[in-house]
């Protein structure tokens, strides 16, 4: 059964009819099958070019002209062999939203790994969720615009050491108690605070909370939600003491129809702070540090 079967069975049931048939889904091994199948994927894209393993540098660029290259003499220096000594220049023109790379003489990147035609100046994209990455042989880089207009030099080595000696997800075994049927409340226009892992804090738009029965208790969730997007929700629970990434854990959520829909903790998953020292991950808001154990979905090895 798909999951999109399952989401329309949701129609005009009552919680305890959502109960039976979550129940009777998961006995099926298509069910497992599927968790599976979803959590290849993500260790794939996970070990891809450009994935959060390969990520070798997060820098902050300042307004006007910032110098890249290996060279110490670098404003953003980058590791020895990455890049020649003088790669060019960023220039940051926060006026006009502007990025623009400069590349020294005889130097040349591209648009794609493996373009033969390369260029010497262009001007980069900044949108997080259009990644405009640019590329010389194991280096690549793209810069974003976070809040408060701070503009982010993501840098990425196709040979990092974090890649070639990464060891592989580790999961929970597929439990099918750990799929439950959720009621969904929505908020109007309210927003909370959402405190990443350097202590920068945003208010976000909050979509509505997430009710359930699990262990033998009702508890919620908070779950935010761009449009059209499934519900995400930023978790902790207390196999953070022992089993799973300790600040908290994503997971999403299919949209909601007549107010109900499913929570499946088998596929709750790490943030990227997991996995790399150059990324900025949220944490969960208090609301949704749980009491119990949630022992399903990804676990932590350690950095």
């Amino acid at each position: 059964m798909t999951g999109f079967t399952f989401i329309r069975m949701l129609t005009g049931t009552t919680l305890l009819s959502v109960a039976a048939a979550v129940a009777h889904a998961a006995a099926d091994p298509a069910y497992k099958a599927d968790i599976e199948s979803w959590r290849a994927k993500v260790e794939k894209s996970l070990r891809s070019d450009n994935g959060w393993l390969t990520l070798a540098g997060r820098h902050e660029l300042s307004s006007g002209t910032n110098t890249v290259g290996s060279g110490r003499d670098n404003q953003i220096a980058l590791a020895p062999g990455l890049a020649p000594e003088r790669l060019g220049t960023i220039e940051v023109d926060a006026d006009k939203d502007k990025v623009t790379l400069r590349l020294a003489s005889g130097v040349e990147m591209f648009n794609a790994r493996n373009d033969p035609i390369g260029f010497s100046e262009r001007t980069l994209g900044t949108d997080v969720d259009r990644r405009d990455w640019v590329y010389r042989g194991r280096l690549s880089f793209h810069v974003i615009k976070r809040d408060k207009g701070k503009y982010i030099l993501r840098v990425s080595d196709l040979e990092s050491d974090v890649r070639q000696n990464f060891a592989g997800r580790i999961w929970y075994d597929v439990d099918p108690r750990m799929r439950v049927p959720a009621k969904f409340v929505p908020y109007k226009g309210k927003l909370i605070d959402i405190v990443n892992v350097l202590g920068e804090s945003s208010q976000e738009p909050v979509a509505g909370y997430l009710e359930f029965r699990l262990h033998g208790r009702t508890q919620r969730l908070d779950a935010l939600a761009d449009p059209g997007e499934p519900l995400f929700v930023i978790f902790s629970d207390r196999t953070g003491e022992s089993t799973t990434y300790p600040p908290g854990r994503f997971l999403q959520v299919a949209l909601p129809k007549n107010g109900k829909t499913v929570i499946d903790f088998n596929k709750a998953y790490n943030p990227p702070c997991a996995f790399s020292a150059f990324t900025t991950c949220p944490l969960p808001p208090p609301q949704n540090v749980l009491k119990s154990g949630i022992a399903a979905g990804e676990k932590f090895r350690g950095h």
